[in-house]
C-alpha cells in the first residue's frame, strides 16, 4: 500500500470530527460508547485514512 498523504486542513475536510481526532490526532472514544462496539455482523474493519484492512469481524472479543 501506498502511502497517503495531505495536509492537516485536507484531512479535517475528508473525514468526520471524531475519525479525524481519533486517526489523525490520537485521540479516543468514550468507553463503550462506539457505534461498533455491540456490532456482530461479519466483514472487515477498515483504516478510515487509507483502506487498509485491519482486521476481520471474524477476530473481534469479548474482552
Amino acid at each position: 500500500m501506498e502511502r497517503v498523504e495531505k495536509t492537516d486542513e485536507e484531512w479535517q475536510r475528508l473525514l468526520e470530527p471524531q475519525q479525524y481526532e481519533v486517526a489523525r490526532k490520537k485521540g479516543t472514544e468514550y468507553a463503550f460508547a462506539g457505534k461498533y462496539h455491540d456490532w456482530h455482523g461479519k466483514g472487515l474493519y477498515r483504516c478510515v485514512c487509507c483502506g487498509t484492512d485491519l482486521f476481520s469481524s471474524d477476530d473481534k472479543f469479548d474482552s
